[in-house]
């Protein structure tokens, strides 16, 4: 989610899955209009459609769009980095490309920028021919009066070798995305190892564009099992518009689980991305990044800052408060910096046991390190550096069952479908198969901050479709979720 610089105007984005075939992984990207803390209108990002009519040299035609990120520009333009992609287990062709959408009306039309024309593509027959985009992030210039104010910045990784190498590329656009430069790697391959992803650009005030991510080990192919325990979170930057980047200053070192692409303990949803960052656009080279840390038993939330530009980081600090060593896990971190020093840190909680009620499976009461929240640590930045206030301020109302709709986790580790629709589980599942063996919430979430407000759009299941399943039964699909907390009241 992004706000429009100076005002409560939010345009959020995330995967729609449609009609019943969520468990086959089926969605396209939609965007939220979101004023004053209501969400007006939601709609799916136009210009990517599936077609069943033309040959496939004349589109193209996708299947899915992924992927969701957005920035606002200086004169309310929201631009967005897509990735649509025609679904890798069917095996069509072309499989992918990156491609930028803005949209002039808060997300109610998208016009697919670059005169139309990918930034990058990979004419494979499938991602099985292992060479393929994902993982993409915009950020815009904001800063009126700036040099390069309104310029866009699209990146990505491109995956290859069969996830052997993952290289970050970037393009830039300096005429509010009308064309955009040609396509480069802006990692070079002294640094770390050749396996670079998670990335997330961010711009201060005076145009300096920074890039934190994410550098895994060689990996020997597809398997989570094959990754390496930990990785490391790299930050660089670029004075020349995107032309050039550098220094690389690693930040942090992470434990992952199960090699960074494991399900979490006791559930079925997959792992997401393990950083987030954000630039202040009060400080000058005030850096912010965010990541979860799994010690061998449980994740914990860990924060990091730089005020000198990203040349030195302090020592990380735990940001979740739960009791220590209770076994439960905070994950999928985000953070976001606002006007005036406002920082702030979200991330999943499941310190809460699941409580009773219709939207909580019956089997999943009373279980823990299971069930789910969104959590919330506010921080200012004097000019010093950010500094928590207060204890960490729990942002859902209502604990939610990430099983639902209706997927039992036996004992054993296997599924059960307790609820179908037309004779498929419903549950949002990345392993795409029925029962499904491998669900998604999500790999992060939207999280920003106003001059007045620290916003949150995240998953719940706790509110009833309306959609009925073959028994009768009320489906708990995952919804997106706005939170909104007053600075006044978190302190900042």
């Amino acid at each position: 989610m992004a706000i429009k610089p100076g005002t409560e105007t939010i345009v959020g984005n995330s995967k729609f899955f449609f009609d019943k075939y969520s468990t086959f992984y089926n969605f396209y990207l939609g965007s939220y209009k979101i004023q004053n803390g209501a969400a007006l209108n939601n709609t799916i990002v136009q210009g990517y459609d599936c077609t069943t009519v033309g040959t496939q040299a004349m589109p193209p035609s996708w299947t899915n769009t992924t992927d969701p990120n957005v920035d606002f520009d200086t004169e309310g333009r929201v631009y967005q980095t897509v990735l649509p992609f025609n679904a890798y287990w069917t095996n069509l062709h072309p499989n992918g490309e990156i491609t930028v959408s803005y949209s002039d009306d808060l997300g109610d039309h998208w016009i697919t920028g670059n005169g139309g024309r990918p930034l990058e593509k990979s004419p494979n027959e499938s991602s099985f021919s292992f060479k393929f985009e994902d993982k993409q992030w915009i950020a815009v210039n904001h800063f009126s009066g700036n040099a390069y104010a309104d310029h866009v910045y699209a990146m990505w990784t491109v995956f290859s070798g069969c996830c052997n190498q993952a290289n970050i590329r970037v393009a830039v656009s300096r005429d509010r995305g009308q064309t955009f430069s040609k396509a480069m790697t802006i990692v070079p391959p002294k640094i770390d190892q050749k396996f670079n992803t998670y990335v997330y650009p961010g711009i201060d005030s005076n145009g300096t564009v920074y890039v934190a991510f994410a550098a895994f080990p060689p990996r020997g192919g597809n398997s989570p099992a094959e990754t390496p325990a930990t990785e490391h979170l790299w930050v660089t930057k670029s004075t020349d518009d995107g032309v050039t980047f550098g220094p690389f200053v690693q930040a942090s070192t992470v434990g992952l689980l199960a090699g960074g692409a494991g399900d979490l303990p006791n559930t079925t949803f997959r792992d997401g991305i393990t950083e987030n960052f954000a630039v202040s656009p009060t400080y000058p080279g005030h850096l912010y990044l965010t990541y979860e840390d799994w010690d061998g038993a449980q994740f914990d939330i860990k924060f990091t800052q730089s005020i000198n530009g990203g040349a030195t980081w302090s020592r990380p600090v735990t940001v979740n408060d739960n009791a220590a060593g209770d076994g439960t896990d905070q994950f999928q971190p985000s953070v976001a910096a606002g006007p005036n020093g406002g920082v702030a840190v979200g991330f999943y909680d499941r310190r809460a046991a699941c409580p009773s009620g219709p939207s909580i499976i019956r089997q999943d009461v009373g279980r823990t390190n299971f069930c789910i929240d969104t959590t919330v640590q506010a921080y200012h930045d004097d000019g010093n550096g950010a500094v928590p206030i207060g204890a960490n301020i729990r942002v859902s109302k209502d604990t939610w069952d990430p099983q639902q709709p209706g997927l039992l986790v036996n004992a054993n580790g296997t599924t059960t479908n307790l609820q179908t629709l037309g004779g498929l589980g419903q549950m949002a599942c990345s392993a795409h198969d029925d029962p499904c063996t491998g669900s998604f919430i999500g790999d992060y979430f939207g999280l920003a901050v106003s001059g007045s407000n620290i916003y949150t759009l995240s998953v719940s299941t706790h509110y009833g479709s309306g959609v009925k399943a073959d028994d009768g039964s009320t489906l708990y699909y995952q919804q997106q979720v706005l939170g909104t907390i007053s600075r006044a009241s978190a302190g900042i």
